[in-house]
């Protein structure tokens, strides 16, 4: 954000985030946008006239969602389900403000193609610990980049902010950068 000129202030939200049980067929759109919605609205009960983002990133794959794996046997086992094509990096953004509209939301999906890791990549890659909370257990800008073939739609995206979706949100406000 601060390379696209915005000034702000970074709070980590401390807000239970809702686990989603598996069989509610909620897509993936629906849980990044619902999890960055509650990040906000944690924040924004301490900021009441501040405007707030909150943003969350999961990815999918042939329709499951990988989230941020439990530990390093989970993280395995996502970048081996992972890194064989086609997948979906999701991030929602919501936007609380103190005056209307006081709430936005929106997703932006971004697809990207990866190549297959050898077992010896993913041990490396394990090893390095770049996984770590990090939805789809890997982070293209911690080296991760290595193994993409092609991405179609936003590169900000895949970071973790879509920053072309985030100005069209704030844009109401008349927050520019």
């Amino acid at each position: 954000m601060a390379e696209a000129g915005y000034v702000f202030e970074t709070v980590v939200s401390t807000a239970d985030e809702p686990a989603l049980p598996d069989d509610t067929g909620a897509s993936a759109a629906v849980l990044a946008e619902t999890l960055a919605y509650f990040k906000a609205r944690g924040i924004q009960q301490q900021n009441l006239g501040s405007i707030i983002i909150g943003a969350d990133t999961v990815v999918a794959h042939s329709g499951l969602i990988l989230g941020k794996p439990a530990d390093e046997l989970d993280a395995r086992r996502i970048l081996t389900t992972l890194f064989k094509g086609r997948n979906e990096v999701i991030t929602g953004i919501a936007v609380m403000a103190p005056e209307p509209p006081r709430l936005r939301i929106a997703h932006v999906s971004t697809t990207l193609t990866l190549r297959s890791m050898n077992p010896d990549e993913v041990e490396a890659y394990l090893a390095s610990g770049a996984w770590r909370d990090k939805a789809g257990a890997y982070a293209i800008q911690e080296g991760g980049d290595r193994f993409v073939e092609s991405i179609e739609g936003s590169h900000s995206n895949i970071v973790g902010l879509p920053m072309e979706k985030l100005a069209e949100l704030l844009e109401v406000y008349q927050v520019v950068n």
